[in-house]
């Protein structure tokens, strides 16, 4: 009956979800704020019609949380599903083959800026609400926490959380914001690296100058700045911040073979990105530098003169944005002051240096013995008849650590996109299966869960 009501529907499904993609609700841009709100209501309206029996846009000091709610009796086991529905910037809208905010469908793909991450799949859990309440066999107590703020750190989240434990609470959190290994072989994810999102700016002189009257006499803060990224990492690939490893959790050499028993074609990978050679931390496979290693990466660079044509310019400064991602027992504060610190002492003297901290977030692991995992795995075997494999997410959800301390709650982390999908990328896709397959496999996680 379920597969039955998505075939049924899906058109109107994926109608419905190409309305919420054409709402550019891009938190980072304050030129967005409206179409913020606009995807928020959204959201609410979405909910109410699916069947909820409550659903409000919560202000917060920053962007709105949209909180919701089916209340079947009070003695059955309640599901907290969290998500987000903002987006990262779209930008370089010209590496985009279709406009980012206008859903196309191609190859049985919807390419659209969020449409995988995350308004894609938020929205297969309020089509499978609609579908347990229209077929009225809701066997679990359903409440939504959908916030606009994940893409810019869950600041306003976190403070929404510690006020509100009393109208949050639940039996465990719901998540569908990551993915799987495949199509052919789906998975869980039971790991996920925290987050530290740093921004240097190097200052030389007080304007810009003529690189041919000045070039050579004063330093140039690009130069200095590429110097400084250069030896945050030595030629095997490790961070060289002192202290930046001292809390690394290192895997026994079991527990590193078993996660590379997950499917994963080198070859294919290297084709898919368009690459020749992967590159790394020494020692480690990919999958282990993706899942259980910490990194740092450049996320964007700028200075001096970058519009068309040429300006013989010596910058007066150039900046960076630096992110890390962590991994279990390393703290996103202790990490961002190392790096802080580190990034002074090797400024050189000619040149000012300034760091702020951005977002970030602590790395989580979340159990595979509870009934909840087990209720996944249970709906993965019935839908996709395969077992799901647990794998780790090299990407950072900072909430999941903040849900278990101040809730007490694990989390379980159902996600149904693929790392191909380009999510942060031009060309953000989700496959049409994917969603409506998702959308199965969460109804019936619900039947799985109210069993245990």
């Amino acid at each position: 009956m379920v597969k039955q009501y998505i075939t049924d529907n899906k058109d109107r499904f994926l109608s419905e979800l190409f309305d919420l993609l054409r709402i550019p609700s891009v938190s980072a841009d304050s030129r967005h704020k409206a179409d913020v709100r606009k995807a928020a209501e959204f959201i609410k309206e979405k909910l109410l019609a699916a069947g909820a029996d409550l659903a409000e846009v919560k202000d917060t000091a920053g962007h709105p949380i949209v909180y919701g709610e089916k209340i079947v009796d009070p003695k059955l086991p309640t599901v907290l599903v969290y998500g987000h529905y903002d987006v990262q910037p779209p930008d370089p809208l010209d590496l985009w083959n279709s406009p980012p905010f206008e859903p196309v469908v191609k190859d049985e793909k919807v390419y659209a800026r969020g449409s995988c991450d995350d308004k894609g799949q938020v929205y297969m859990h309020i089509k499978a609400l609609e579908i347990m309440n229209k077929q009225g066999d809701l066997p679990c107590n359903i409440k939504f926490m959908i916030e606009g703020e994940e893409e810019v750190g869950s600041d306003n989240l976190g403070k929404f959380v510690k006020a509100n434990k009393e109208l949050l609470k639940a039996n465990v959190i719901l998540i569908s914001d990551t993915a799987i290994i495949s199509l052919e072989h789906p998975s869980i994810t039971v790991g996920l690296r925290g987050l530290s999102y740093m921004e240097v700016e190097v200052v030389g002189p007080n304007r810009d100058l003529h690189s041919g009257v000045y070039g050579g006499a004063v330093a140039n803060p690009i130069n200095v700045l590429c110097d400084m990224i250069h030896s945050l990492i030595d030629e095997n690939g490790r961070i060289t911040i002192p202290g930046f490893y001292d809390k690394v959790a290192e895997l026994t050499d079991e527990e590193r073979k078993a996660l590379n028993k997950a499917p994963f074609d080198l070859d294919e990978y290297k084709k898919d990105l368009d690459i020749n050679e992967v590159k790394g931390e020494k020692g480690f496979t990919t999958l282990e530098r993706t899942g259980i290693r910490p990194t740092l990466d450049v996320n964007g660079i700028w200075g001096g003169y970058t519009g068309e044509g040429a300006k013989t310019v010596l910058p007066s400064k150039a900046t960076a944005k630096i992110s890390m991602r962590l991994v279990p027992n390393q703290v996103s504060g202790e990490i961002t002051e190392l790096f802080t610190k580190h990034i002074k002492a090797i400024a050189p003297s000619y040149v000012k240096v300034k760091v702020t901290a951005h977002h970030g977030g602590e790395p989580a692991m979340t159990p595979t013995d509870s009934d909840a995992y087990q209720a996944a795995s249970d709906a993965f075997k019935e839908v996709w008849g395969k077992t799901p494999i647990p794998s780790r997410d090299g990407g950072s959800i900072p909430i999941v650590a903040l849900f278990k301390k101040e809730l007490g709650l694990d989390t379980v982390l159902m996600g149904f996109g693929l790392d191909s999908d380009a999510i942060h990328s031009p060309n953000e896709h989700y496959g049409i299966k994917n969603f409506l397959l998702g959308i199965e496999t969460i109804v019936a996680f619900y039947k799985h869960y109210a069993k245990k």
